[in-house]
C-alpha cells in the first residue's frame, strides 16, 4: 500500500521550511550561489536525485539537478525531468475551482446541496461549504472513506474516475462528520470531494477540467497525472523510489504501485517539469491576471478565521522578514509526497519570488529538499 505520509505533508503547514533564513529580493547575488546550495543539500543527504528552482513572475530564473534517475544507474537526473508534486496538487485543484468561480459556474461559500444536487446529504453537513473542504475544516476524516481497505482495493475498481469520486462523496456526505466541523484536520478526502464537485459542475473528469482550466491556458506541456513516464519524444525520466539506503528500489511508472489509486488525483497526483511548475507559481504570484484575477488569488491564499494553523486553499500561509521592507511579507508554502517522491515549495507573492525543491525518493528526499529550500532562500540574503 502506498499512502500519503501525513508527517511529511504536515511538515509544511507552518510555512516555515525557511526558518532561520531571511528572504530577500533577487538583486545582487553571488554567481553560482544556487548551484552551491544544491551541491550542499545533495552532499548532506545523498538522495537518489535532487533538483531545485528559483522562480519570479517572469518564470524560471534558475534550475539545477544532481544525482541519477534510478538508484544504481548512471543516467543523470535533469531539471527538465518531470517531477511528482504530491499534495502540492491541492493548490492546483483549488485554482481550477477558482477559475469556475470567475466563469460563473461556481461560487465561493458554495453549499454542498448546490455542489452535489440530488445527493442524499446528512443534515449535519447543512452549514458546510466547499470552502471548508479546501481549508481542511469541514470535519471530514480520511479513514472512514479512504482508509486502508480503500487503498488496497481502489486500483481494481472498474468504474470511471468520476464515478469512483462520486461514490466517495456520497459515502462521506451520507453520514455525519467524523471530525469536528471548523477544526483543522488535514486529509486527502477533502480534495477528492472538491474534485468530485468540479466534475459535477463541469460535466468532465477532474483530469479533463484540470487540463482545460490549468494545463492548457498556462502552457504546461509537460504536465500529467500519476507517476511520470518517459517524455512523448522518447526521452527518459526519473523514477520514484521505495526504501532507504542500499535497499532503495526504483519503481517503474507503469507499475500498479508507482502511485496512489488514481481516484485520489485531486489531492496529490500531478507531475510536471520545473519550468512548468514555475509557470504555475508565477501565475499564483500575479503574472497571469488573464488566467486568474487578483480577487481569486486573494481568496485562494487567505486562511479562514478560526485559529492555527493558517491554511488556505492548498497553501500554508505565514510571514517572513524581507530586505528593504519595514514589515514581514506574506509567504505561501506546502510539501507533498507519495512516499516515493518529494516536493517542497515556498513563495512570496508580493516580492514575486518562489523556491522549489524536488526529489525522486521520499525519506532522504524530504531532508534534502528542506535543506535545499533554506539554501536557495539564503542566496537572496546578499542584497
Amino acid at each position: 500500500m502506498i499512502a500519503f505520509h501525513r508527517r511529511r505533508l504536515l511538515a509544511g503547514l507552518a510555512a516555515a521550511p525557511l526558518v532561520g533564513a531571511v528572504l530577500r529580493p533577487a538583486v545582487a547575488r553571488e554567481a553560482g550561489a544556487p548551484d552551491a546550495a544544491l551541491d550542499a543539500a545533495f552532499a548532506a543527504h545523498a538522495p537518489v536525485g535532487l533538483a531545485g528552482a528559483v522562480v519570479t513572475r517572469d518564470g524560471l530564473v534558475w534550475a539545477g539537478a544532481r544525482g541519477v534517475r534510478r538508484f544504481g544507474g548512471d543516467d543523470p537526473v535533469t531539471a527538465e525531468d518531470r517531477w511528482h508534486l504530491g499534495s502540492n496538487t491541492k493548490a492546483m485543484t483549488a485554482a481550477v475551482f477558482a477559475r469556475l468561480v470567475e466563469q460563473g459556474r461556481a461560487r465561493w461559500g458554495m453549499p454542498l446541496a448546490e455542489a452535489f444536487p440530488g445527493l442524499d446529504i446528512h443534515p449535519a453537513w447543512r452549514n458546510t461549504t466547499l470552502d471548508d473542504f479546501m481549508h481542511h475544516r469541514a470535519g471530514l476524516l480520511d479513514e472512514p472513506v479512504m482508509g486502508r481497505n480503500w487503498l488496497m482495493t481502489a486500483r481494481a475498481d472498474p468504474r470511471s474516475l468520476p464515478e469512483q469520486r462520486a461514490v466517495i462523496a456520497a459515502q462521506a456526505l451520507g453520514s455525519q462528520p467524523g471530525g469536528t466541523p471548523g477544526a483543522f484536520v488535514y486529509g486527502n478526502a477533502n480534495y477528492v470531494l472538491v474534485g468530485a464537485a468540479i466534475e459535477r459542475l463541469t460535466g468532465a473528469s477532474w483530469e479533463e477540467a484540470t487540463g482545460a482550466e490549468l494545463f492548457e491556458p498556462l502552457g504546461l506541456a509537460s504536465a500529467g497525472f500519476g507517476a511520470p513516464a518517459a517524455a512523448p519524444q522518447g526521452a527518459g525520466n526519473a523514477w520514484g523510489h521505495r526504501g532507504a539506503g542500499d535497499q532503495r528500489t526504483p519503481i517503474p511508472p507503469a507499475h500498479p504501485g508507482a502511485d496512489n489509486p488514481a481516484a485520489l488525483g485531486p489531492a496529490g497526483m500531478v507531475h510536471m517539469n520545473l519550468a512548468d511548475y514555475g509557470r504555475f507559481l508565477a501565475a499564483m504570484m500575479g503574472a497571469r491576471p488573464d488566467w486568474l484575477g487578483p480577487d481569486s488569488r486573494v481568496g485562494l491564499t487567505t486562511p479562514p478565521e478560526g485559529g492555527p494553523p493558517a491554511y488556505a486553499c492548498g497553501w500554508a500561509v505565514g510571514t517572513q522578514p524581507w530586505a528593504g521592507t519595514d514589515d514581514p511579507v506574506r509567504v505561501l508554502g506546502h510539501n507533498g509526497s507519495n512516499t516515493m517522491w518529494y516536493c517542497s515549495v515556498l513563495a512570496a507573492p508580493e516580492p514575486g519570488v518562489a523556491f522549489v525543491a524536488v526529489s525522486n525518493e521520499g525519506a532522504a528526499g524530504e531532508r534534502a529538499c528542506q535543506v535545499l529550500l533554506r539554501g536557495l532562500a539564503a542566496t537572496r540574503n546578499q542584497g
